[in-house]
């Protein structure tokens, strides 16, 4: 598989941006699932259109030559590129989509969309990405973009901030203490959290605790998945396998071999799971 991917997270953009990225390439198999990320993404498409298909294969299906946002979810989005993949990205934080895309996240959670009718800057953007140059610079670009084109956020952002950052140091932590700590009840959080983020603070969590499970994984020696998920608060193993299969759209056991089977190590990267 020859495929080139560069990612960085540009500077004074960090309360908003968790990654820009550019991709060029073909893949060795169809399609792929790619789990959630607890984030809204934006994709800008400067080669072959792409296919996207929301909720593990079971939503709305967008192809587009152009670009398309992945609304906040928190089950796998199906990408089958329809030739080459030659595209550059934008993975917002939890609480970065309306800073850089002026839509609340609500109104696409778990949703694909065109991304030239809900971005405005999105159309200029392509415009410039069409001119070339090396991956650096054209990650450049974006940032710049980005950082033009920054909006104002509401005050409930800073307490969503926070809460974000708590969940992240302790993904399996109770949300009714962790609401009490900021000073509201659990359902004030969870309604910002809807508006702010696009998905319940529960919801974010479990994403979490999936992403720190799918990062710890060396799918080339042998995984103690038991062990994992006690580490992770998980001590039914009933429950986590039916996490984990929400999440990857697959089985633990079905994911190593996935990755197995068409990744080289160098290749390998958590959350994606390569279908065929």
């Amino acid at each position: 598989m020859r495929f080139e991917f560069v990612s960085r997270r540009p500077a004074g953009l960090e309360r908003f941006v968790e990654s820009v990225w550019f991709a060029r390439g073909r893949i060795d198999y169809p399609s792929e699932r790619i789990a959630p990320t607890g984030s809204t993404v934006a994709v800008v498409v400067l080669g072959d259109p792409i296919r996207e298909t929301a909720a593990d294969g079971a939503g709305d299906t967008l192809v587009t030559g152009t670009g398309f946002l992945i609304g906040p979810h928190d089950r796998p989005v199906v990408n089958e590129p329809l030739g080459e993949t030659y595209c550059v990205g934008v993975v917002s934080t939890p609480v970065g989509c309306e800073a850089l895309f002026g839509l609340r996240p609500a109104s696409v959670r778990g949703r694909v969309v065109d991304l030239l009718e809900v971005w405005p800057g999105a159309a200029p953007l392509r415009a410039a990405l069409l001119g070339g140059g090396t991956p650096d610079a054209m990650l450049e670009l974006v940032s710049s973009a980005l950082t033009a084109g920054l909006r104002p956020v509401p005050p409930s952002v800073e307490r969503c901030e926070r809460a974000v950052a708590a969940l992240e140091a302790e993904p399996a932590r109770s949300i009714g203490a962790l609401a009490a700590e900021l000073g509201v009840s659990h359902g004030h959080l969870d309604k910002e959290f809807v508006q702010v983020v696009g998905v319940g603070p529960r919801v974010l969590a479990r994403i979490l605790r999936l992403r720190v499970v799918l990062a710890g994984v060396d799918v080339y020696g042998p995984v103690h998945w038991s062990a994992l998920a006690a580490r992770m608060g998980w001590f039914d193993q009933s429950h986590f396998i039916r996490d984990f299969r929400r999440h990857t759209g697959v089985t633990p056991s079905a994911y190593v071999a996935a990755q197995r089977r068409s990744f080289t190590p160098e290749q390998a990267a958590p959350g994606f799971v390569p279908d065929g």
